[in-house]
């Protein structure tokens, strides 16, 4: 079975300012994931991305605030997308 792309959206916040989002279903979890979710919420000022929440192969479920990469602990989708949007606002 294939991924499955769930969400695939840009939010234009400003004129030097959006945010991207991709959430896709995978058949089975990444390694480093307890979950079957591949994803990557971006927020992007002035061409520069300040702000990222993914998971990579291997390296598992994790945010990137400027130059600083921490470990998130994923609890489910709504809490991710919440997480990241509150993280947003206060930038």
């Amino acid at each position: 079975m294939p991924a499955t792309l769930l969400q695939k959206r840009r939010y234009d916040l400003a004129d030097d300012r959006f945010v991207d989002v991709s959430i896709w279903k995978l058949p089975a979890p990444l390694p480093g994931s307890a979950h079957p979710f591949k994803y990557r919420l971006a927020l992007v000022i002035e061409g520069a991305c300040v702000l990222r929440y993914d998971n990579e192969a291997g390296k598992g479920d994790h945010k990137h605030l400027g130059e600083s990469e921490v470990s998130y602990r994923f609890t489910s989708l709504d809490r991710l997308v919440d997480d990241f949007w509150a993280d947003v606002s206060r930038l």
